[in-house]
């Protein structure tokens, strides 16, 4: 992997550990569950779940180093951005048995973590951005679920909380970094100052992680372009 801040950390494990969280909470839900409303505007528990099983074509293609063959279907779709790609993986599976999307997660799912583990941490595999860490990508395939997760209510033990919220406000550091992002980011006790130009403002790690996957609540006090420069996870 390219970086000490989380060489200390398995991404497979933690991957894997995301996943099996999700899996476990759908396996328990009943009809009217997996249609309350989710965190995501305008989407249901179900069409979460759709999304998840539909981004394993990505996930697949990246694998496959074929990401020229998912662009051409996507093409032939009418898909054209990363919103469209998102609503047309719901919208492909809307008419499904809820049982057989699920099957198809986790059959792709399944796939997709074997075959990044076997790759190995600092193995490389095709992305939208290039060549990148395998390392790495399946951290931001672990931020995914552990943000799907919060979207519709997983819950997470006392226990568990604070090292899953460590490792995501680690990987959000990282990359703003990564990303050349203007703000600034130093970690404090309990969380992280933030600071852009002559603006700055501490928050929890918890809002933290919010910030970098843009989740915070709409009215949450903080300086917009603080706000704008702290998505990196979304």
């Amino acid at each position: 992997m390219a970086s000490e801040t989380l060489r200390d950390l398995n991404p497979f494990d933690i991957l894997d550990t995301e996943y099996a969280r999700l899996d476990v909470y759908f396996t328990v839900l009943d009809e009217s569950d997996w249609a309350k409303p989710s965190r995501c505007d305008g989407w249901t528990v179900r069409d979460v779940l759709a999304h998840l099983a539909g981004e394993e074509l990505y996930n697949h293609a990246c694998l496959d180093d074929d990401l020229e063959g998912l662009f051409a279907l996507l093409d032939e779709k009418g898909v054209k951005d990363l919103s469209s790609f998102n609503d047309w993986t719901v919208d492909e599976r809307r008419d499904l048995p809820v049982a057989e999307v699920l099957a198809e997660w986790r059959t792709k799912s399944g796939e997709t973590r074997r075959r990044m583990r076997e790759l190995g941490a600092d193995a490389t595999m095709a992305t939208m951005v290039g060549q990148y860490p395998v390392g790495l990508q399946a951290f931001h395939l672990a931020s995914e679920f552990a943000t799907h997760a919060d979207d519709v209510g997983v819950p997470v033990t006392p226990e568990e909380e604070p090292a899953r919220t460590a490792w995501r406000g680690r990987l959000g550091v990282f990359v703003l970094g990564e990303q050349e992002a203007e703000v600034q980011v130093k970690q404090i006790p309990g969380g992280y100052r933030v600071t852009l130009d002559d603006k700055f403002a501490d928050l929890s790690a918890v809002d933290f992680v919010d910030a970098t996957t843009r989740r915070l609540p709409p009215d949450y006090p903080l300086d917009p372009d603080l706000c704008r420069a702290l998505v990196c996870l979304a």
